[in-house]
């Protein structure tokens, strides 16, 4: 399943580059089931190696995202649950998930808008669930950006740290949680910052 999915994407990226990274978040944030997380920490594995830079990388990642999640929202917003029921319908595998992200928002409001960027099946609905939820556009869109930044930079520099090994990009996230991910790669940032400054510093 890895080789084949290092193929897959290694086509793709070779083909289309950064519009890859672009297409492949935004439509995940729109509401369909491609794993964009995946293709963040292929971007990040292609940046260690030296194929793409990682900071086009990244920004693109939250260019995509963004734009996504608003898409995602006037969805929501326009088209109501009637628009959501049928996509479901398409998709039944997602129902579960969509009635635990709806308990999420309810529970948590625009706090459920940053923390989906990091749970794979809240990701997709955060968009479309904060526009049929009704939140303000402008609550959503600060949220929204900023676990855009943070989800980018975490996952594409996690593919960049264990980008010696495409298997070991694999084993590493089938192995931890969505938490420990988030930790170790927001630990990734700080020292990726520190090496930056670092690297300026005049000797």
């Amino acid at each position: 399943m890895a080789n084949s999915i290092f193929q897959i994407l290694s086509d793709f990226f070779a083909r289309y580059g950064y519009w890859v990274i672009f297409f492949g978040v935004m439509s995940e944030n729109i509401g369909v089931p491609i794993p964009g997380e995946t293709v963040l920490l292929f971007a990040g594995f292609l940046a260690y190696q030296g194929k793409i830079d990682i900071l086009p990388a990244i920004l693109t990642a939250i260019a995509g995202a963004t734009i996504g999640a608003c898409l995602g929202y006037w969805l929501g917003w326009h088209g109501g649950s009637s628009v959501v029921n049928r996509f479901l319908r398409r998709f039944p595998r997602l129902a579960k998930r969509y009635d635990h992200s709806q308990k999420l928002f309810l529970e948590h409001g625009q706090w459920a808008v940053f923390a989906a960027r990091f749970i794979a099946g809240l990701r997709i609905f955060a968009g479309i669930l904060a526009g049929v939820l009704r939140m303000p556009f402008l609550i959503f869109l600060v949220f929204s950006f900023a676990g855009a930044v943070c989800w980018s930079i975490v996952i594409v520099y996690v593919g960049f740290l264990f980008g010696s090994s495409w298997g070991k990009v694999v084993n590493f996230v089938g192995r931890i949680d969505r938490i420990a991910l988030t930790i170790i790669g927001g630990c990734a940032v700080v020292l990726l910052l520190v090496h930056l400054f670092r690297r300026k510093k005049p000797s």
